[in-house]
């Protein structure tokens, strides 16, 4: 790993800024106390594992870098921790305590298809905080009035010429990027998932029975798409509760992708019984 003693909080904010604008994570590590080293420093870790700053002390850096990978590799956006629990076998550091940052975007949503469960699954997850992009290819469905809310204001309508055009470029690189396939037949739903695989987003989803989506699987597993990449769509999307109106399958909908982001189980919290 390359790792720096002479970096600047100027240059840990510039490469903070680099993550965030290449669509990469990593996780930043603040010394809050401790005997060794310096309340108050920094370090941070990105997925190719180069690392920047110092907190003070070799080992203390040494244990947080290690520390670190578990948070590059998990969902948990922000812990504090003593070195006892992150360092057990370094007795020197156990009365350390380091705050544990993953650095990323915004979580964003694409939604390809603008019909009732799709624009109301747009306006859902951009009042829960998502970044919204609505794809069609017809333009009477995505006209402002129709999103007209303030929440609504920040959902990013697009017309497709090419649906596979416009998610290759909604989605980028694909991390934090959540893509929910609601079109409305066959040929857009394999058009807009042949695209969404390639580019690996964080979750695809896909809507419709299991005839039809099965159908589309199939397709594409015959064209040669790989099975494993394949078996991470979840089709038909969303968690089972019992939706029938355009919102209540939006909820379900929502409520998958907020359960993988979080790695939620999506069950029952409630273990109660008389």
């Amino acid at each position: 790993m390359t790792f720096s003693k002479t970096e600047s909080e100027k240059q840990i904010t510039d490469r903070i800024r680099r993550v965030l604008d290449d669509g990469s994570v990593a996780v930043l590590v603040t010394l809050l106390e401790a005997e060794a080293g310096h309340p108050g420093a920094k370090l941070l870790l990105n997925e190719s594992g180069e690392g920047c700053g110092d907190l003070g002390d070799a080992l203390l850096n040494q244990a947080a870098i290690a520390a670190a990978r578990t948070f590059l590799n998990g969902r948990v956006e922000a812990k504090a921790l003593r070195g006892r629990e992150f360092a057990p076998e370094a007795e020197s550091l156990h009365d350390s305590l380091l705050l544990f940052e993953r650095i990323e975007r915004e979580p964003r949503l694409i939604v390809a298809g603008a019909g009732h469960v799709g624009a109301s699954l747009a306006r859902l997850a951009a009042l829960v905080g998502y970044q919204v992009a609505l794809i069609d290819d017809r333009a009477e469905f995505l006209t402002r009035e129709l999103f007209s809310g303030k929440t609504e204001q920040s959902i990013d309508l697009i017309v497709a010429k090419s649906w596979s055009d416009a998610l290759h470029q909604a989605i980028g690189k694909g991390r934090s990027v959540s893509v929910a396939i609601v079109t409305r037949g066959h040929k857009q739903d394999e058009d807009c998932l042949r695209a969404t695989i390639s580019a690996q987003p964080d979750y695809i989803g896909m809507i419709g029975s299991k005839r039809r989506t099965n159908i589309v699987l199939d397709k594409l597993r015959a064209e040669g798409f790989d099975p494993d990449e394949l078996k991470k769509v979840r089709a038909p999307v969303g968690l089972d509760i019992g939706a029938v109106s355009p919102e209540e399958v939006a909820l379900a909908i929502l409520g998958e992708i907020v359960a993988e982001r979080r790695g939620g189980k999506g069950g029952s919290l409630s273990h109660w019984r008389r």
